[in-house]
């Protein structure tokens, strides 16, 4: 068994783990070498106020990254032991990961990880072929590879009941001008490491829309180009709402997001039900389930698009103070 990671493992493995979702693509996560263990941190400079105020999307965030994060060692052939929340007293950290056994990867570990570089989140209107029977099986049992659950809202009925729900969510949002100007300033109308590009950020919404948008800034739809009239509409969930349980409901979500992107399927997440305390109870009560909704997404066939950009890697590492300095010498 190895002792620990270098500084080049971590290096190459956050080049995948930043390729991981989060809320107005702000990117909330540092990583960093202690001990020969990698961790994964919160960036609290990198928190939204008022659409994030508890810090649970910074939380699903980090999750996602650290499913990359493992995947990219894994695949490397450094598997890690992974432990959530390690330090009571260090709030932002979110995981620590050490060297396991070394194994080859799975041929699905293989499949996931080359799907990292294709998930993005698609916010246009999706083609109306139905997703089939297998694939939705197969988002499910990723969901539960990563202790989780995901509810399929299948028929007109559910995906209009949830409609009422997420609609109501999104009215709530927007008659705060904090969260407004917040998310305003996070569009990018020009080429940015981080933010929502406005080419990406969807149609401008209309009346006849079953689901609420956010408006990042995008383009009036072409005559046709509604969105689908029955969306597959999936709910991601955990145990609990704790820290960890949001660290882990990230790990799922991604999981559940590079299945989909392997098999050739867009999503887009829908997160308003689960920012308005009151919509993500009505959402838990509708479903019957127990545990708590952690994320919505769209799922579908859309497309082809591109992800959208991702700051530097030395922008999110904090390295050794030893380490750092080696790096600084002249060759």
């Amino acid at each position: 068994m190895e002792t620990g990671y270098t500084v080049e493992q971590l290096r190459a493995a956050v080049a995948d783990a930043i390729r991981a979702p989060s809320l107005h693509n702000v990117q909330p996560w540092r990583f960093r070498l202690r001990d020969g263990g990698i961790e994964v941190l919160v960036d609290p400079t990198r928190r939204l106020p008022a659409t994030d105020p508890s810090g649970w999307g910074a939380r699903v965030a980090g999750g996602a990254a650290l499913f990359n994060l493992r995947l990219a060692l894994t695949v490397s052939g450094t598997p890690a032991a992974v432990r959530l929340r390690p330090y009571p007293s260090e709030p932002n950290v979110l995981a620590r990961l050490l060297p396991d056994l070394p194994r080859r990867p799975t041929p699905a570990e293989q499949h996931l990880y080359a799907a990292i570089p294709r998930r993005f989140s698609n916010r246009a209107p999706f083609w109306p072929d139905p997703v089939p029977a297998d694939a939705r099986w197969q988002l499910g049992e990723a969901a539960r590879a990563e202790h989780c659950w995901l509810e399929l809202l299948i028929g007109v009925s559910a995906v209009n009941a949830f409609a009422e729900i997420a609609n109501g969510a999104h009215r709530v949002l927007e008659r705060d001008p904090g969260y407004r100007a917040e998310r305003a300033a996070w569009v990018r109308a020009t080429h940015a490491p981080d933010g929502v590009p406005a080419a990406a950020g969807g149609p401008q919404a209309e009346p006849q829309d079953l689901l609420p948008s956010r408006s990042f800034g995008g383009s009036q739809r072409a005559p046709g180009r509604d969105f689908e009239p029955e969306p597959l509409v999936a709910v991601l969930g955990s145990a609990g709402n704790t820290a960890v349980d949001q660290v882990v409901a990230g790990q799922a979500l991604q999981r559940v997001l590079l299945t989909a992107a392997d098999a050739g399927l867009s999503v887009s997440m829908l997160s308003q039900p689960i920012e308005v305390p009151t919509a993500r109870e009505q959402l838990r009560m509708s479903l019957g389930r127990f545990g708590t909704p952690q994320m919505v997404m769209r799922i579908g066939y859309g497309q082809p698009g591109r992800p959208t950009p991702r700051r530097p890697v030395d922008e999110v590492l904090d390295l050794p103070v030893r380490a750092a300095l080696t790096n600084q010498l002249p060759t």
